[in-house]
């Protein structure tokens, strides 16, 4: 079955199940407390197996942390590899599948709309000790834009303040915000729903920024495109809104167009603390969730938060350069740029009217994905997921008198503190060769050989008798 037409299991518990007879989940079976512990053991264990808290001191649910936090986990939950991940994320936009819905979900097993206290009912963890309280981190946003009617899915920070009220952080420029600025401006309230726990294709949607997401991309549709099926959905209990119907938990309520309140310090992804600042305040109205929900958690300096991203990033800047440098075979979002700030772009020229296009192709991701502050681009034979091997391609293909190109005062992401309010000088590195002389540039190469494990030994005795000594 190829791609285009191909139904995948995306549902969480399904996900979760497939994690764990991969050997990519661990259960932590000690208790745990929510006030620091358990994301200083996320931390600690940060880029292995996905980790289950079955004992969170004074909650019955238990956390599942470090989900999608490497690729080995995300192609475990997916049932896919990373080549395919990528290719669904990119059929999302172009086959969207409107939500079905149904009349019963697990979602709404246990519904509360009175006495709500979101402390006492959710194990929200205070991530670091500088944080400005306990936080929800991997809550999908949904909302319905009070003008044009299109769903919008996206994760925002919810800092708890108070027993129904939490801070939500809205970034510039996100569509959540405009949303709630149009509602704002006619005095009304927001009504929206936050998701934990649901659907991996709604996970990788609400992930999706820029110009791979307009704001007249109906979310939960492409959710659908993205997996192959419909997302079923339900009607929420307390608001005009649908919601996933598979989720583990869904807080219910509005944005307040007449309110806020400060939300953070927080640490964030790129390793500091994002600094506190006023946010508008979401006013629960209803908690709805499964018999036996499981609460996921993501810490904001954490793999999971860029891994999250990788792979979207990804396909969309493959999207855009395949399109307009079609000699470009494949692109790295790599990890020590946070996958989101450096890229690694491979190309295959095959005649000499494709020299130059690799600057082009440079230029053309700098367009694609405003956040990108590095693109080194290597020749098909570099392998793009060795950082060693980019590194070679570096040693001996570029000469920095030539091959370094800078773009001055160029929009970036305002969280990095060396930038200029977000603007800063962008870099071009050309790794590769001209097509004339890549014989020059060969590599040597040995004889292919199969190995037989049984003709090898570690055994000390064994070399020492061999060696006479």
């Amino acid at each position: 079955m190829s791609i285009s037409n191909s139904v995948l299991d995306t549902r969480f518990r399904a996900a979760l199940g497939r994690m764990a007879d991969q050997g990519r989940l661990q259960t932590y079976t000690a208790p745990a407390d929510p006030y620091l512990d358990v994301a200083g053991i996320m931390k600690k264990l940060d880029g292995g197996p996905a980790v289950l808290f079955s004992q969170v001191n004074g909650h019955a649910m238990p956390v599942i942390g470090n989900l999608l936090s490497c690729q080995a986990n995300v192609e475990a939950a997916f049932g896919a590899d990373f080549r395919a991940v990528r290719q669904f994320v990119g059929r999302a936009l172009g086959d969207p599948k409107p939500p079905v819905l149904v009349e019963r979900a697990p979602v709404q097993e246990r519904v509360h709309t009175k006495d709500i206290d979101l402390g006492k009912m959710l194990p929200a963890l205070h991530h670091t000790a500088a944080d400005a309280g306990r936080y929800v981190t991997a809550g999908i946003v949904i909302a319905r834009d009070p003008e044009t009617g299109v769903y919008n899915a996206s994760y925002h920070r919810l800092m708890l303040a108070g027993p129904n009220r939490a801070a939500i952080q809205l970034d510039f420029g996100r569509h959540l915000r405009a949303a709630f600025e149009r509602a704002q401006k006619k005095g009304q309230h927001l009504p929206v729903v936050v998701c934990i726990g649901s659907d991996l294709a709604l996970h990788y949607t609400a992930a999706t920024m820029g110009s791979q997401m307009p704001e007249n991309a109906d979310e939960l549709a492409v959710a659908g495109g993205l997996c192959g099926r419909a997302l079923p959905v339900v009607k929420a209990v307390s608001q005009d809104l649908l919601v996933p119907a598979e989720s583990e938990i869904v807080l219910e309520g509005v944005l307040r167009c007449d309110e806020e309140i400060e939300e953070g310090p927080f640490g964030e992804f790129v390793g500091y603390l994002a600094p506190a600042d006023p946010a508008p305040v979401l006013e629960i109205t209803a908690v709805t969730h499964r018999a036996k929900p499981i609460y996921h958690a993501i810490n904001g300096y954490g793999r999971e938060t860029v891994v999250l991203r990788k792979y979207v990033l990804e396909a969309s800047l493959l999207k855009v350069l395949q399109s307009a440098v079609p000699i470009v075979t494949d692109a790295e979002m790599t990890a020590g740029g946070l996958h989101r700030f450096h890229a690694v772009i491979q190309l295959k020229k095959t005649g000499p009217a494709h020299d130059g296009l690799q600057r082009n192709a440079i230029m053309a991701s700098f367009g694609a994905l405003k956040d990108l502050d590095m693109v080194i681009a290597v020749d098909d034979d570099i392998d793009i997921r060795d950082p060693a091997d980019v590194e070679y391609a570096l040693a001996t293909r570029m000469e920095a008198s030539k091959d370094i190109f800078m773009m001055p005062a160029a929009r970036g992401h305002e969280y990095v503190r060396v930038s200029d309010r977000g603007m800063r000088t962008k870099l071009g590195i050309d790794a590769t060769v001209p097509f004339a002389e890549r014989e020059r540039f060969a590599r040597c190469e040995f004889k292919p050989v199969e190995l037989d494990a049984k003709s090898f030994t570690l055994d000390a005795a064994t070399a020492r008798k061999r060696l006479d000594l």
